[in-house]
């Protein structure tokens, strides 16, 4: 009998998936284990496997298609067998079913992350569809990631390779502006139905102040050899910034929650989302228990789950659960910004660079180390005091760090 493919749900919050890509046809054998598709869901690109051999007999959903989870996307089994011309409805009966399978696909997924998988070749999924896009042969490519892992920049690398020529010495005979189109797709596509979704249902006002970073820059300085000897990687004033955020978060339950159906959510646990840019876009990975971590798990954990954005590995899990993001510009000389809610968040803070300018102290102009804050918040949820009086504490926690340390 036929196997179905379900459209998987991995996450509580996931209601549907868009399809990618396929990587089998209709009529090509399939062994288990093979992944068949790629598949975007909670701003992450999924390998979806097979769970059985046979043939592929249909495909129902093609790329950029919206399917609801659970619902059957193709079949698995006997080239002699018939399915229907027509996806079948997701019927009551069948949830069980596919909830265990698709755990069964996790599992597989999240396993095959962490170990070898043998003769396959393992690429990311953008490095793959860069190289369907270029008709790039996965296997003549050298990866540079975990374990041989093919990435982005191999498959970049290689198709510049392959567009290196000489350089013509005749000049332009054309004056036509050049351009090239770039179809809105993959996680561009999400973040830009997002982003438009909280600017447009969220009432956003933002609120700035400026703190002095004369003290986190001496705690810094005094703490990187002992966290650096602890955990092998540099403390950063990004994990600082976080410390401060999840302690002044504690002290303001009202900017840890969540609006859904006119009902305020406030969270128990306080998971701080940190803003990673990578090439195809922004990703969200969640510090989870923010508030109970110390600067050196904090660091830990921010170089891990960054490390895995950059590289296209993060998982599921990795970006569920958040209750507050911080997006960090300050390493592109941005002073303000005014950053747009990661939904069903109530709240976001900006941060800009570190600069020394001149402020008054005492009657004096001297020269101080300051960085510049900006927290969006909706105006739904809470209004302009305490969101004022979350952002003052977070400044004053800046301005004086080694209470962080209690």
């Amino acid at each position: 009998m036929a196997t179905a493919v379900f459209m998987p749900k991995l996450s509580m919050t996931m209601e549907t998936g868009t399809v990618i890509q396929w990587f089998k046809q209709e009529g090509d054998l399939v062994r288990e284990g093979d992944v068949l598709l790629e598949v975007l869901t909670d701003k992450i690109n999924i390998e979806v496997e097979s769970y059985s051999t046979g043939t592929l007999l249909k495909i129902y959903y093609g790329p950029d298609q919206v399917v609801p989870v659970n619902q059957v996307i193709g079949y698995v089994g006997e080239a002699s067998e018939v399915v229907p011309d027509i996806a079948p409805s997701a019927e009551p009966h069948s949830s069980t079913e596919a909830t265990e399978v698709q755990n069964e696909q996790k599992e597989n997924h999240e396993t095959r992350e962490r170990e070898s998988v043998g003769q396959k070749i393992r690429a990311t999924p953008v490095a793959r569809r860069i190289a369907k896009d270029n008709e790039i042969d996965l296997s003549l490519v050298n990866g540079t990631g975990p374990n041989g892992r093919v990435q982005k920049v191999d498959i970049e690398q290689a198709v510049a390779a392959r567009s290196a020529k000489p350089i013509s010495t005749q000049p332009e005979t054309t004056t036509e502006p050049r351009s090239r189109k770039v179809k809105v797709e993959g996680m561009r596509k999400v973040i830009a139905e997002r982003m438009a979704v909280s600017a447009n249902t969220a009432p956003h006002v933002t609120l700035s102040t400026e703190a002095d970073m004369s003290q986190v820059m001496e705690v810094r300085s005094t703490l990187l050899p002992t966290i650096e000897k602890m955990t092998g990687h540099r403390l950063s004033y990004t994990e600082i910034i976080m410390k401060a955020v999840a302690t002044a978060l504690s002290r303001h339950p009202k900017v840890n929650a969540s609006l859904k159906d006119d009902v305020i959510e406030l969270h128990e646990t306080i998971n701080v989302g940190l803003a990673v840019a990578v090439t195809d876009g922004l990703l969200v990975p969640v510090i989870k228990q923010a508030d109970r971590k110390g600067l050196a798990d904090l660091t830990t954990e921010t170089k891990r789950v960054a490390g895995l954005a950059r590289d296209g590995r993060l998982l599921p899990d990795d970006m569920r659960g958040g209750t507050f993001t911080i997006s960090n510009l300050g390493m592109y000389a941005i002073d303000v910004f005014t950053p747009i809610i990661n939904q069903p968040e109530s709240a976001i803070l900006g941060v800009g660079r570190i600069h020394e300018k001149p402020v008054g102290v005492n009657g004096q102009i001297v020269l101080r180390p300051m960085m510049s804050l900006s927290l969006s918040f909706d105006h739904r949820v809470m209004d302009g005091a305490p969101a004022a009086a979350f952002l003052q504490e977070i400044k004053e926690l800046l301005e004086s760090p080694y209470h962080l340390l209690a």
